[in-house]
């Protein structure tokens, strides 16, 4: 989100000095790069290796585990449970946060399923939502098919259309999964930060410069205008104050609003309002001569990948209320042969937004961070207790369409809260300042001259899919009025010296 909003400002203001803080190491060699394609072929081969699950929470190694005490100097780079930085998160057990430069964008899946319907927050100017979801999509170089459809990818396709695709619409239909991903010959390449802001990977200058291991730790300002950040040098513990005249924080769901709490900027709606999607999750061998197709029908991986293909089924409303990601893969016998073709079927289920479900900042206690610790109150309303089981027939009667002859070959799961890593609502935008909102749509907070914020916590909607094409769109919002405000500035300063020059 953050080098969404960088980019877009350096495109269109590239006088503008930017300064990007992150608090993480750097894992590789390439700022930003995603660890899909990185040049080390032993942390490419771990990132593999972790992601052949398909399960998010489990690839990014974030297992729960006990709290760090020692602070954040000598961490090893990589996503940690929320219980191993901070206090209660009994509530929200499967939460994780980035501790490494890049943040989540160097793990991420890459699926990039467009919001439609409920999803959108789109105001009145339907024009202007499908303007910046393009823009969005041009960022992240969201591709429509990138793996393409196999043979048992089509197969796999009619059988899911036969169970749920009959009543939706043509544009719901089961179908190719979009992805930030690039075909590159042999090779699919991920979209990490740096794809996005190829400035990042080359040396600091006058127009750009990052900041790694550097703890953005306080907003100074004045309860009007931010002047600029506080921030610690995580391997020397020094502290400074960078000055700014416009700031735009893009800090996860779950610490952007921690760092405006820290910052003693705390309106009603802060930390309030968390949502997220519940995630079930299954995986069946498939029955091949139900599918029509024999082992040799199944064709070997790409180099570097764990699935054949990734696959959409779309919401729609009442009549399909959840969102499916469906990948196929190959299993191999020892001897390097096809031995068999599974499914993993992963069903995001939207959850009523309430205000009781939110992130409470300690006034006296502080993470292993420095940084106020957090306790999660979230629970599932009977309307999301009802979905959920819907979608377990469902997924169920997926499962027994591909191949699932009696329960024992079949496993699903229902993940524990915050296992999706999808959080939205922390920071949410609104139209008014009414109280249930922390900025306007555009991601200026409410009350504040120059202080955006970007990403999922900005998202006030409930969503289905997967949160990032969503969450980017908060940042091409944001970039936008920086940019009109930085031109302001310019302009008010040139009348401002053209104004001394008549004067003199």
């Amino acid at each position: 989100m953050g080098a969404a909003i960088a980019q877009q400002v350096r495109s269109s203001r590239p006088r503008a000095r930017i300064v990007m803080v992150d608090g993480g190491r750097r894992i590789g060699a390439t700022p930003g790069q995603h660890l899909h394609d990185v040049t080390d072929p032993a942390l490419r081969s771990r990132y593999v290796k972790q992601a052949s699950p398909g399960i998010q929470s489990a690839y990014v190694g974030a297992d729960v585990s006990h709290r760090i005490d020692n602070g954040t100097e000598g961490m090893e780079p990589g996503l940690y449970n929320v219980a191993a930085l901070s206090g209660n998160s009994t509530a929200f057990p499967g939460a994780a946060v980035g501790m490494n430069q890049g943040g989540m964008g160097v793990h991420w899946t890459a699926a990039c399923p467009w919001p439609w319907g409920d999803e959108s927050f789109a105001a009145e100017d339907s024009d202007a939502w499908a303007e910046d979801l393009h823009t969005a999509q041009r960022l992240l170089g969201v591709h429509p098919n990138p793996y393409g459809t196999s043979l048992p990818g089509q197969k796999l396709l009619e059988k899911i259309t036969g169970v749920v695709g009959k009543s939706c619409a043509a544009s719901r239909q089961p179908q190719p999964m979009p992805m930030a991903i690039t075909p590159d010959g042999d090779r699919l390449l991920r979209t990490g930060p740096n794809r996005i802001l190829p400035r990042m990977t080359e040396p600091a200058g006058e127009d750009f410069e990052l900041l790694t291991e550097t703890l953005a730790l306080e907003l100074v300002h004045d309860s009007d205008t931010v002047s600029g950040v506080r921030v610690k040098d995580i391997s020397t513990g020094s502290e400074r104050i960078i000055k700014a005249t416009t700031v735009a924080v893009a800090a996860d769901p779950l610490r952007t609003p921690q760092l405006l709490f820290a910052s003693g900027i705390r309106p009603p709606a802060l930390g309030r309002y968390l949502n997220e999607h519940a995630f079930l999750t299954g995986q069946v061998v498939a029955d091949l001569g139900r599918l029509g197709l024999t082992l040799s029908d199944i064709p070997s991986l790409r180099a570097d990948e764990w699935v054949l293909g990734c696959y959409w089924l779309p919401h729609d409303g009442s009549k399909q209320p959840f969102h499916g990601q469906v990948m196929d893969r190959t299993f191999f016998a020892p001897d390097g042969s096809p031995l068999a073709y599974g499914v993993v079927l992963g069903f995001f289920i939207p959850t009523d937004i309430n205000a009781s479900n939110r992130i409470d900042f300690s006034e006296s206690f502080l993470d292993s961070t420095g940084m106020p610790e957090m306790a999660f109150t979230f629970g599932y309303s009977d309307a999301d207790k009802a979905r959920i089981e819907h979608a377990k027939r469902v997924q169920r009667a997926l499962a027994e369409a591909i191949g699932v002859a009696d329960l024992e070959s079949w496993e699903s799961e229902l993940l524990p809260a915050g296992s999706s890593l999808h959080f939205t609502g922390t920071t949410r935008a609104g139209a008014t300042n009414d109280g249930t909102s922390v900025c306007n749509l555009e991601g200026k907070v409410w009350g504040y001259s120059n202080l955006y914020l970007a990403g999922g916590s900005v998202v006030p909607t409930a969503l289905v899919g997967n949160s990032t094409l969503t969450a980017t769109i908060t940042a091409v919002r944001a970039a936008r009025a920086i940019t009109a405000r930085l031109s302001d500035l310019e302009h008010n300063q040139g009348k401002a010296l053209a104004l001394q020059g008549e004067a003199q």
